[in-house]
């Protein structure tokens, strides 16, 4: 796609002067189209407007295919029908309708449309709020600041590092971002000191939700009000229901402050997968209740809260690990920018806790640190029991930590380290039995020349 066909000619002309800056901004607007995919651009200017009397689609028809984001295994298609986007849209009007008016504000479409949380929040609810929309062609913390001069955001959805990076700016350059009233945080916890920072920062407030791309997405909000909890899911969406659900019995309900399974019926939850009905009856129960593999705790002010996705969650010594959990309190350490913690084959069918860590600029960690830190708030069996230092975290297009990739590159490090190791003993043992041959050799030759010899002095 290039967004810069869709700017005023002026600017399209700006583009085209041969300096540095302009092939620069025109680089970040067009992104290449691989081999053997059609242009968006080109497709919409060719195809011809439909026909006056096309009959509209109906609201139960699929209005998109979402792919989800692959955390946890292969990528599926999310059919999503225009009642599922169209309720969750308006769930998050209603939610915000005491700050927001219609009119009036501005929302950053930083995130990308092909996701959910971008879809709904950066398109759908703008196109239903008459907002301004200020589309950028991918996240840079100066091009957001640079945006934000010309056009103030008063809504802004975003993740942990987005706004981490954006406050850290503003401090650098002195940008002014106290238009912002609302931000929307999702995909990943929000580390308290980063809600602290862009609250002191806009004067506004900054809220978590949490959802997937089966519900189009949000099932659950933190008030926009002195009510909301940094680092909690919230409280359900409007018109939502969720249960707490015993994982291996999803019939049973487990008791209020126990960890279970978060199951959701609502008008969002979406119609299946595409053509894969096998793994759509995996996460439907009975009565359109979905499944979301994620375990959570409701606790006494009826916040949810996270535990861990159930497919990532780690036993070791028949203890359950939640990787969330190990990973809050190793990011507090003031050495750590970013974390995963992931579980790895151990002896008699455990695993073993590790801590993969990007520390700060000029920072060290080591396993000692680790754990002398996390003890503070971490029962003994859940520390780490291995770090592993990288120089970058892998991140989903939106920018979440993906715990399968980290864990496939240490497995992956571990076999090959295990078959470097393999490969040296197998040297060292034939060196050494050719040295053994060679002194066999020398050993069964010395009798001869011996004798030779004596024979000579004889």
């Amino acid at each position: 796609m290039d967004l810069s066909r869709g700017l005023p000619w002026t600017s399209r002309l700006a583009l085209k002067l041969p300096v540095a800056a302009a092939r620069s901004q025109r680089s970040e607007l067009r992104g290449k189209v691989p081999a053997g995919v059609s242009s968006w651009d080109d497709l919409v200017a060719t195809t011809p407007p439909l026909p006056s009397g096309h009959p509209l689609p109906g609201v139960s028809d699929v209005a998109v295919l979402l792919y989800t984001g692959g955390t946890t295994g292969t990528p599926k298609a999310v059919q999503l029908t225009h009642a599922n986007a169209r309720a969750n849209a308006e769930m998050s009007l209603a939610w915000a309708s005491q700050t927001c008016e219609a009119g009036q504000e501005t929302f950053y479409a930083v995130l990308p449309f092909f996701h959910a949380f971008g879809m709904s929040l950066s398109l759908l609810c703008a196109v239903g709020l008459a907002a301004t929309q200020v589309v950028l062609p991918k996240f840079g913390a100066d091009m957001v600041l640079a945006a934000w001069k010309r056009h103030p955001a008063t809504f802004f959805p975003g993740v942990p590092v987005m706004f981490d990076r954006i406050v850290a700016r503003a401090r650098e350059t002195g940008a002014d971002l106290s238009s912002c009233k609302i931000a929307v945080c999702g995909a990943a916890p929000t580390p308290e000191a980063v809600a602290k920072a862009w609250e002191e920062a806009t004067g506004g407030v900054i809220i978590e939700g949490y959802g997937m791309t089966e519900t189009a997405p949000i099932i659950l909000g933190n008030p926009i009000s002195p009510e909301r909890r940094p680092g909690a899911l919230g409280v359900p969406y409007p018109s939502t229901d969720v249960r707490v659900v015993d994982p291996d019995h999803p019939e049973v309900e487990v008791e209020p402050g126990q960890v279970g399974e978060l199951v959701v019926h609502g008008p969002q939850v979406f119609v299946g997968y595409w053509e894969n009905p096998e793994e759509t009856n995996a996460v439907m129960l009975p009565g359109d209740w979905l499944r979301t593999g994620d375990l959570v705790r409701q606790e006494e002010d009826g916040f949810y809260v996270m535990a861990d996705r159930r497919k990532e969650l780690i036993i070791s010594g028949g203890f359950n690990i939640y990787p969330s959990e190990v990973e809050a309190a190793v990011r507090s350490m003031p050495q750590v920018e970013e974390v995963a913690v992931v579980g790895l084959p151990a002896e008699a069918g455990n695993e073993s806790v590790v801590a993969a860590i990007l520390p700060k600029d000029g920072q060290t960690v080591t396993l000692d640190q680790v754990r002398a830190w996390a003890e503070k708030t971490l029962s003994h069996y859940a520390l780490p029991r291995q770090v592993a230092i990288l120089t970058e975290m892998p991140r989903s297009q939106i920018g979440k930590v993906l715990r399968r990739v980290v864990r496939e590159e240490l497995l992956a490090a571990r076999e090959a380290a295990a078959g470097a190791a393999t490969a040296a003993a197998a040297a060292s043992q034939s060196a050494a039995t050719a040295l053994v041959e060679r002194l066999g050799e020398v050993g069964r030759g010395e009798p001869e020349q011996a004798s030779g010899a004596g024979e000579q002095s004889r």
